[in-house]
């Protein structure tokens, strides 16, 4: 068997180089897999589309530090029906969206501390899914084009995930 200089055999270093690669590879794949706030960067800026008969408007900022914040707001004939406030927050487990929910006058519609709570599951080009803390309802963002954003709910039926758009937006310029 040839030898190294040190006397480590060829064959011995490619077997470990070659552990040492996957070893990088396994490791990369899961951290990326977590997910930041990059893959929800897309979310970035004013948007505007209809709701239950009235227009409805978004915002969200670009990521910066271990945050991106939003808001949502519904109206109808002229007047608020609901907002959303939203904390995309960066976790060792990926970001994490916080979104709490208030009537006019910002009356809360959940307690003083709590906010529904979803959790990041995995993003593509331009989509990202995140999955409420309950399992029971997941959130997709799709921007679509350039200037269409797409926020789709989703539940299980029969063992499977079932989405249908919730928000179309426009980008406002």
């Amino acid at each position: 068997m040839a030898q190294n200089p040190t006397g480590t055999s060829i064959r011995t270093f490619t077997l470990v180089l070659i552990c040492f690669l996957g070893l990088n590879s396994t490791l990369y794949a899961q951290s990326a897999s977590k997910g930041s706030l990059k893959d929800i960067a897309f979310l970035d800026g004013r948007w505007r589309g209809e709701f239950n008969g009235g227009p409805i408007d978004g915002g969200w900022t670009a990521p910066a530090g271990d945050n991106i914040v939003g808001y949502l707001r519904m109206m109808k004939e002229e007047k608020v029906t609901l907002y959303e406030i939203f904390a995309f927050e960066q976790t060792e487990k990926g970001p994490v969206a916080h979104v709490k929910h208030f009537k006019p006058g910002l009356i809360s519609l959940e307690e003083k501390e709590v906010s529904d709570t979803y959790n990041f599951i995995e993003a593509g080009k331009n989509t990202a899914l995140f999955e409420k803390d309950d399992a029971s309802v997941r959130i997709i963002y799709e921007l679509r084009s350039k200037n269409q954003l797409v926020i789709q709910r989703g539940k299980s039926e029969n063992g499977k995930w079932v989405f249908v758009d919730l928000f179309v937006f426009k980008k406002i310029p």
